[in-house]
């Protein structure tokens, strides 16, 4: 038992109080802590459980501030699919989904229970005996993200339920970023000369997909619960609206705008209502929801494909206005991707003045023939991205001869940014710069690839340390890392600071920290030995994953072979096809390209190299093996490495095609996969036994 004045005993009573106000702040509306008392109570609990580890816990409140960057997520399969929604776009569709439902049901007024359609991220989250233990994104409905780092620093979300909670608990919700918030976001990224958010939809999205949770922290996300997916040891209410308020007695958010209605002219009015509050509300949505509000008339109704039959989105219509092109421009993603856009005359579209549209392609501009000088309507899909949807082309400005003025846009040949070429490849509808590590416009993605760990695996770098590092100039391609110092690393995270308004305390009193610089500059150059494989795969080349780069590493034992090998000769590496060898070939045909690899082995980089072997030589030619637990003389990489060395594949998957998989401690399901399918099973000594006998 705790004594009362113990440490654990006010951690528990600190967590307590914390919850507590969160719980009235978010969920009542009733603050009962001024925001500094809560923060002093939240840094009292942060040095406790700094000072008393044992005492941490996942699901503290002082957790919100974001964990250490994970630098992947990993895929997460719903129990329980979330399924897409019907949309309605008109109030006869609306009509013919309550007649089918009376018809079904033989209810002729049935109830239902009606929402606002929240425009952000939908996500899922789960409990167990009342503890937040994972969250994932929609994905594709069957599959999404695991963003559990990230969602634990949402402050509506409760990390701990309150009351008697089932032993499972399964919510889908939409994470948003409120409008007032999004807009005093994009005002002070304005002030600091940073890029604003494009909306709060792309700003819920992009901050709840950061691989740093910490960065997520500094958002201003909210969220809002509107179903449920799986569900143990609970006995549900009998409809959604008593399930909804369920949700609420358990501590999450509701949204206000939730109500009941009965019949179509109950939907409708209710449809009506909304809209005429739409910009009122302190968050984007883009139509309402209807559901069947018993669940027995839910389950009668059933599913139809991936929807189900008793739910329904009734859409706002998207606004259109007309205005005039003043030039098209071209835009260079991340990944390479030219997207064209238009320049034009100001227009309030959908709530907001909008003077850019996007295009999307080489084959929509094609299609809507858009020229310079045109007027165009212009639509906010979806209410959110501006696009062109026509051109008004008896407006089309013409020369004395009647001949139109402007000639047919096309797309640059060379990439605006950095100069290298750009190339569409055969049934693509997307162009790309071909300039890969030399475009400034791919810099930060091909320096987070690059030192990521399954890359070049340096370790402390971070995609907030490389947007720094590129944002200010200290490097322009990936090998302009191994030049960096540690008094380049101190300065540029000052310049950060004081553009983000975060300077530490210490620093503004003269005491400056450089471990962490220290450390990261030792693992740069840490870095500079690696694997011909790792190297090949960290380049960034498109569609050469590990597997590929691994595979050529093998089949020509060099980079030198690799460099000059024609698409011909790529396509004898097995698992390299046409599309693939292409892309290689191009990527070492770019003279930028061959310029940072010079660069690279300029500033020690080193590999190593070897004869090449033939996917038909060694001892484990043509067979499939699968890893699974525990090794404890290696990890489950370095074991792979080495059965790859000896002509294995390795695979992450039991079927009836592995020849024989290798168990260590704690071998769950593939293992008794293997069983089931009376494989070969391998113990850790027999690897090593056969590793040792064949030289590896």
């Amino acid at each position: 038992m705790a004594k009362k004045d113990s440490p654990k005993a006010r951690v528990a009573e600190l967590r307590r109080v914390l919850e507590e106000a969160s719980y009235r702040y978010y969920i009542l509306d009733e603050p009962t802590l001024a925001d500094p008392e809560y923060d002093r109570l939240l840094r009292e609990l942060a040095e406790l459980e700094e000072a008393h580890p044992e005492l941490c816990d996942a699901n503290s409140p002082t957790m919100r501030v974001g964990a250490a960057p994970s630098g992947k997520f990993a895929t997460v399969v719903h129990e329980v699919p979330m399924l897409s929604l019907g949309n309605a776009f008109s109030d006869d569709k609306v009509r013919d989904f309550v007649a089918r439902i009376g018809k079904e049901t033989g209810d002729e007024a049935p109830v239902f229970s009606t929402e606002p359609k929240l425009d952000g991220l939908a996500i899922s989250l789960r409990y167990e005996d009342g503890a937040f233990v994972r969250g994932a994104t929609r994905g594709d409905g069957s599959a999404g993200e695991d963003v559990s780092a990230n969602l634990r620093t949402v402050r509506s979300i409760p990390l701990r339920l309150r009351g008697k909670a089932p032993k499972v608990l399964e919510v889908r919700g939409e994470v948003v970023m409120p409008k007032a918030d999004f807009e005093r976001w994009n005002e002070a990224a304005r002030a600091r000369g940073d890029k604003p958010m494009a909306n709060p939809r792309n700003g819920a999205a992009g901050s709840l997909r950061q691989l740093d949770p910490r960065v997520t922290a500094q958002r201003p996300l909210a969220f809002f619960a509107y179903a449920l997916g799986a569900v143990e040891g609970a006995t549900l209410p009998p409809t959604h609206s008593e399930t909804l308020a369920w949700l609420r007695e358990l501590g999450f958010p509701v949204s206000a705008e939730v109500d009941v209605a009965t019949g179509v002219e109950g939907l409708l009015a209710y449809y009506e209502r909304i809209g005429a509050r739409r910009d009122a509300l302190p968050y984007d949505i883009d139509g309402v929801v209807y559901k069947l509000d018993r669940y027995d008339q839910q389950r009668a109704m059933g599913f139809v494909s991936r929807a189900p039959r008793w739910a329904l989105a009734h859409k706002f219509p998207a606004q259109e206005e007309a205005t005039v092109v003043e030039s098209i421009e071209v835009n260079v993603g991340r990944t390479g991707a030219v997207t064209p856009w238009v320049l034009m005359q100001p227009v309030h579209v959908g709530g907001v003045t909008v003077t850019r549209a996007t295009l999307h392609n080489a084959d929509q501009v094609a299609r809507l023939d858009v020229r310079k000088g045109d007027t165009v309507i212009v639509r906010r899909a979806g209410d959110v991205i501006p696009e062109v949807v026509r051109v008004v082309e008896d407006k089309r400005p013409l020369d004395a001869k009647g001949r139109p003025l402007h000639p047919p846009y096309q797309l640059p040949t060379e990439c605006p940014v950095c100069g290298s070429a750009v190339e569409r490849e055969e049934g693509e509808v997307v162009a790309r710069c071909t300039g890969g590590l030399y475009c400034p416009a791919q810099r930060v993605q091909a320096l987070f690839h690059f030192g990521s760990r399954r890359a070049m695996d340096i370790e402390g770098l971070g995609e907030r340390f490389i947007t720094a590092l590129v944002e200010f100039d200290y490097v322009r391609t990936v090998a302009d890392l191994y030049r960096l110092t540690v008094d380049d690393f101190v300065e540029m995270k000052r310049r950060a600071d004081e553009r983000d308004g975060t300077v530490p305390a210490t620093a503004k009193a003269g005491k400056v920290a450089t471990r962490w610089a220290e450390n990261l500059v030792a693992g740069i150059e840490a870095s500079k030995a690696s694997s011909l494989e790792r190297v090949l795969y960290a380049l960034g080349i498109r569609d050469v994953g590990e597997s590929t780069a691994k595979t050529l590493a093998r089949h020509f034992g060099a980079l030198d072979p690799i460099m000059e090998a024609d698409e011909e000769a790529l396509q004898q590496v097995p698992d390299v096809g046409p599309v693939v060898a292409k892309r290689i070939a191009h990527f070492f045909a770019e003279p930028h390209n061959r310029e940072v690899i010079a660069a690279l082995r300029a500033a020690g980089v080193h590999w190593k190299e070897g004869p090449p072997r033939r996917a038909s030589e060694g001892p484990l030619a043509g067979q499939t093996v699968v890893l699974t637990g525990g090794l404890a003389s290696m990890t489950r990489e370095q074991a792979g490495e080495r059965l790859e060395a000896l002509g294995a594949k390795v695979s992450g998957s039991v079927s009836k095609k592995t020849s024989f998989v290798v168990a260590g401690e704690a071998a769950g399901s593939k293992l008794a996969k293997a069983r089931d399918l009376g494989l070969d099973i391998w113990d850790e000594a027999r690897l090593i036994a056969f590793l040792e006998e064949h030289g590896q």
